[in-house]
């Protein structure tokens, strides 16, 4: 399976954190913790460490009804929704179709709106729900629509998702509201906000300015005593929210149309990094 291990392709993942982050957690006695994402998308370095044994539970949660009615689906009806995935033609007749459940994601049961978005995940560029099919409308370009979609691969990744569900929690509400009500006894967060300067493009469910703001207090009064990394893009007002935790530049190799090299913030609290 190589190194991946969530079935989803998400903008601004951080799987290359993974390393880093099981430093840390052997430097901070956090080995065997609750880990929690209140911005769960594709929950690469989750997965991974509850798959490597470095946590007891993880806690994963996303606002987005199209990206929990996906974790949803393989939790609970993972038989049934690896039958869509083998039954299932990739090709753009079924692109328009699952682009119409997604385009209406309010009146769709959680089981199709959840396909849906794996379906879109897989066969967009960069793995953006917004945007569109890998190779155009037309089937033009160099890749088609079907080259992330090797359903042999997927599909093992959701059996050996399913396995441990035992020790995924999931939920669907606001991050603040997580944060306000989460037991945080022995656990260990990462919070990995929607970018603040290019979330718009990205993400179905962006922030604006105050939504960036409201978080940053909510963590600062609900999250005092508690280990937690928070990663965002760089810019001053970002900086402003949270130039009173300690933080560092880190940097990260990702593809979101190009491949290219970014510079992050990396801000932090209760740790020793």
């Amino acid at each position: 399976m190589g190194r991946v291990f969530s079935p989803l392709r998400y903008p601004g993942g951080k799987g290359q954190m993974y390393n880093y982050i099981v430093e840390i957690m052997n430097k901070n006695d956090l080995i065997g913790c609750n880990y929690v994402e209140p911005f769960a998308g594709g929950a690469g370095v989750a997965l991974r460490l509850l798959r490597d044994g470095y946590v007891r539970n993880i806690s994963i949660n996303d606002y987005d009804r199209s990206i929990y009615a996906f974790w949803y689906s393989i939790l609970n009806t993972t038989d049934e929704f690896i039958r869509r995935i083998q039954g299932t033609e990739v090709n753009i007749t079924e692109w328009h179709l699952q682009k119409h459940v997604q385009d209406n994601k309010d009146d769709a049961s959680l089981f199709d709106l959840g396909f849906s978005t794996f379906f879109l995940n897989r066969t967009n560029r960069s793995g953006i729900l917004k945007a569109g099919p890998i190779g155009g409308l037309n089937q033009e370009g160099k890749y088609k629509i079907d080259c992330r979609y090797n359903k042999e691969r997927l599909v093992a990744l959701i059996l050996q998702i399913n396995q441990q569900r035992d020790n995924i929690e999931l939920s669907n509400i606001d991050a603040n509201e997580l944060i306000q009500n989460v037991n945080n006894e022995g656990s260990f967060w990462f919070i990995d906000p929607p970018y603040y300067q290019k979330g718009k493009d990205l993400y179905i469910n962006f922030f604006c300015h105050d939504d960036h703001h409201a978080l940053s207090e909510t963590i600062d009064i609900y999250l005092e005593r508690v280990p937690f990394i928070i990663t965002y893009d760089i810019c001053g007002s970002i900086y402003e929210f949270y130039r009173h935790l300690n933080c560092e530049i880190i940097s990260l190799n990702y593809s979101v149309q190009t491949k290219k090299k970014s510079g992050e913030y990396m801000f932090y609290k209760n740790l020793l990094v």
